[in-house]
């Protein structure tokens, strides 16, 4: 049930974009859905819809709609972490196979999302860090997970995001036996509506891949994937479209397995203070682990 809240914007607060400042007032409630308020003009500033970047100031009075039943998406858990770097402006996670990153509606608990705020809030003294995914992983995919630690290291990485200046680079175990030692996987990508089920669609969105074979092993064979685009499910889409399905992907023709063997294994930008060129990688063994374990 929603409710009207009024805030007056105290004194001595500097100016500051109304998403920042809403994100700090209600740090329970996600990004996504104080945007969706707003946007959805349920939120005034002196009795005007303004957007998520309006400046607000000392003594405005903001009116704002929301529902505080969704306030989960920020609440800390101790859980343990794998961590690949962090200072102040962010940290990367090499997040496992079978971990939500964010919670939904189904699953409220135990994400990377409550793990990582728990973390970064231990403590802090100073005001409720609020950690920012730039990007996301699918529940079963494992490996390299990029979170901003302050507001304006997530505007900045995401802007990279935006332009392409991000490169990612993927591990995929898939069936059989990749003939060419690399290639590129140009093939539209798009929703089909009856099924509500992404593959490749005449009239899709342009989508790329490329890839490179690392390992070849008896029945499949390890591949390097670096997406060039980045739809919906592209890398599982692309793989099964070139006759090589990745190895615990069943929907799309997969053999069966223990998890799904697709891993963000690298990660490369500019840090969003500095600029220097950063690279990040997660476990590369970790198929080959599976592997010997079986």
């Amino acid at each position: 049930m929603t409710e009207r809240i009024e805030i007056q914007v105290p004194k001595g607060v500097p100016r500051t974009r109304l998403e920042d400042f809403l994100l700090g007032r209600f740090t329970g409630l996600s990004k996504m859905y104080i945007r969706d308020v707003v946007r959805d003009e349920k939120c005034e500033v002196n009795g005007r819809n303004e957007n998520i970047g309006f400046r607000v100031r000392a003594d405005d009075l903001i009116e704002i709609e929301l529902d505080m039943e969704r306030e989960n998406a920020m609440r800390p858990q101790k859980i343990e972490l794998s961590i690949i770097y962090e200072d102040a402006h962010l940290i990367v996670i090499d997040k496992p196979a079978g971990m939500l990153v964010h919670p939904t509606h189904r699953e409220r608990n135990g994400t990377l999302l409550n793990a990582v705020t728990y973390h970064v809030n231990i403590g802090n003294k100073g005001a409720f860090i609020r950690p920012g995914l730039i990007h996301r992983l699918d529940k079963e995919t494992s490996g390299v997970v990029v979170l901003a630690k302050t507001a304006a290291a997530h505007r900045k990485i995401a802007g990279q995001f935006m332009k392409r200046f991000v490169k990612k680079t993927y591990l995929a175990l898939v069936d059989g036996d990749v003939e060419a030692d690399n290639g590129s996987i140009d093939a539209p990508i798009g929703r089909f509506d009856e099924t509500k089920f992404w593959d490749v669609k005449e009239d899709g969105k342009p989508s790329q891949t490329n890839y490179r074979v690392a390992e070849r092993y008896a029945d499949t064979t390890l591949l390097e994937l670096e997406p060039v685009t980045g739809r919906t499910n592209q890398l599982r889409i692309h793989c099964q479209h070139i006759g090589h399905p990745i190895v615990g992907d069943i929907k799309r023709g997969g053999r069966e397995f223990e998890r799904l063997c697709l891993h963000a294994w690298k990660i490369a930008f500019r840090h969003p203070s500095g600029g220097e060129f950063l690279q990040f990688e997660a476990d590369k063994q970790v198929f080959t682990k599976l592997r010997e374990s079986r």
